[in-house]
């Protein structure tokens, strides 16, 4: 189970928020006893590009053999 502040990598891409399989979030709040979460995912910089909905089968959790991999993010419109 996941928790509030806990950091996670997603799973598959949520394009209309830009975002991209492996980027990696906190979650914000816990929707419907875990069914769901609010991600806020920040630039390397610490602003905040995105806060998307995600479903728990869109997420896993950070590994201690995750890697850290930076991107340019294209602007969504």
């Amino acid at each position: 189970m996941f928790r509030e502040h806990e950091l996670i990598i997603l799973t598959e891409d949520i394009a209309e928020e830009g975002l991209e399989a492996g980027d990696v979030g906190t979650i914000i709040h816990i929707h419907r006893k875990g069914a769901a979460f609010e991600v806020e995912f920040q630039a390397v910089d610490g602003h905040t590009v995105a806060i998307a909905t995600v479903l728990a089968s869109q997420l896993r959790p950070v590994s201690s053999r995750d890697v850290s991999h930076a991107r340019p993010m294209e602007l969504v419109s």
